[in-house]
């Protein structure tokens, strides 16, 4: 039988192997953008040092203490010269908390930083906190906004009814995060994200309203609110920007994902939305782009979802989602999306600020009826043929 040691460098061995496996495009795509073939992390991408006490003495076994189940749903940025992800792991305890990853080409070799974040709590502490969207405001801080859920105490017999608020906290170097009061709304919030500069003087977030954790109820789709004080946040109107509709991506919600991108022609957003299938739930990836004068102001909406779960991605632990509240744009107009699947793992795929530009300029809209969509192929043929 080989030696503890030994047996602690083996697994030491297959784990270097997989943080440094080298990443490559997926051919033959849509020509919107590239994915790439292999997840860029995993539950197994975790440190070693989180899930094995290597003390043989208390470990004789080398078994693993604390289990991970998924890496997800993470925010990005762009630091210095590296590729960083703060993303959300989860615990076999179901338990979510919030990690840095960072890689120095943006499509592999993300490694974990030594330790997970330590998150201040708000004045009511939540069980949970996940999904954190990264903006680096023109205040000078970095902003996290995230999905703070609590039990819902007003059913003590109920231990399946939560709460949903926007947790926000702010940072200079993604190590030490100042904890500021929850967004106060008057309806439970899960996808909120902050708004990259001033508007009129104040912060503005994209929302979406809903009537109860997982039921948007009478919530519209994608809001809109200003906020004077980061500090106090307090939203007292919001509005809808980028409404729900029926038989579509978004029937049963729609919510912002990372913060939108700017461009000489627009704010680029990308978006999930959700539909109800016979096998449950469908979460998908879309797109939309709003007016630089006006980020209210919808000025192209390409119909359809943009990035969807293929093949491997459809498995998981909550099957047929794809999710992203992340997305880098370099200087030289190179974007990479980050993604996950099944709620389960994180991928990336790659695109230009041209090519998702022209994507959402050029994409026909959804007409909302199965003639008009006939109409719109019919058109595009018509087009070719007289090539």
């Amino acid at each position: 039988m080989n030696t503890f040691q030994e047996r602690v460098n083996a697994l030491r061995a297959h784990h270097e192997e997989l943080l440094a496996r080298k990443n490559e495009p997926v051919e033959w795509g849509n020509g919107i953008y590239e994915k790439w073939k292999n997840p860029i992390l995993t539950a197994e991408h975790t440190p070693l040092e989180w899930r094995y006490d290597f003390c043989e003495k208390d470990n004789p076994y080398l078994m693993q203490r604390i289990m991970m189940n998924a890496t997800l749903n993470s925010g990005a940025i762009k630091w210095g010269d590296k590729y960083v992800l703060v993303v959300r792991v989860e615990g076999a305890d179901r338990k979510s908390f919030f990690a840095v990853a960072e890689s120095p080409n943006g499509v592999d070799n993300f490694r974990f930083w030594d330790e997970p974040i330590t998150m201040p709590d708000d004045v009511v502490p939540a069980t949970n906190v996940y999904d954190m969207r990264l903006t680096k405001h023109e205040d000078g801080w970095i902003y996290g906004v995230f999905c703070a859920e609590r039990h819902d105490d007003t059913q003590p017999g109920n231990l399946s009814a939560a709460t949903a608020t926007a947790g926000i906290a702010r940072t200079k170097d993604l190590r030490t995060w100042e904890r500021l009061p929850d967004l106060k709304t008057k309806s439970q919030q899960r996808n909120v994200v902050l708004h990259p500069e001033f508007v009129d003087g104040k912060y503005a977030f994209y929302t979406r309203p809903q009537d109860g954790f997982i039921d948007t109820g009478s919530g519209g789709g994608i809001g809109w609110a200003l906020v004077d004080d980061i500090t106090h946040a307090e939203i007292k109107e919001e509005k809808i920007i980028n409404a729900r509709h029926y038989h579509t991506i978004t029937e049963v919600k729609n919510g912002e994902g990372p913060h939108p991108i700017k461009t000489a022609k627009g704010w680029l957003h990308l978006a999930h939305g959700v539909r109800g299938t016979a096998d449950g739930l469908r979460y998908v990836l879309y797109m939309y782009m709003t007016a630089l004068d006006d980020p209210t102001r919808v000025i192209a909406q390409p119909g359809g979802f943009f990035l969807v779960p293929e093949k491997d991605e459809y498995l998981g632990d909550v099957m047929n989602v794809a999710f992203a509240n992340g997305w880098i744009a370099d200087e030289d107009g190179k974007v990479f999306i980050y993604y996950a699947s099944a709620d389960t793992r994180m991928h990336v795929a790659t695109s230009t600020i041209d090519r998702l530009v022209d994507y959402c300029m050029n994409t026909p809209e959804d007409g909302l009826r199965t003639a008009a969509s006939v109409a719109t192929i019919k058109k595009l043929i018509a087009k070719n043929k007289a090539l």
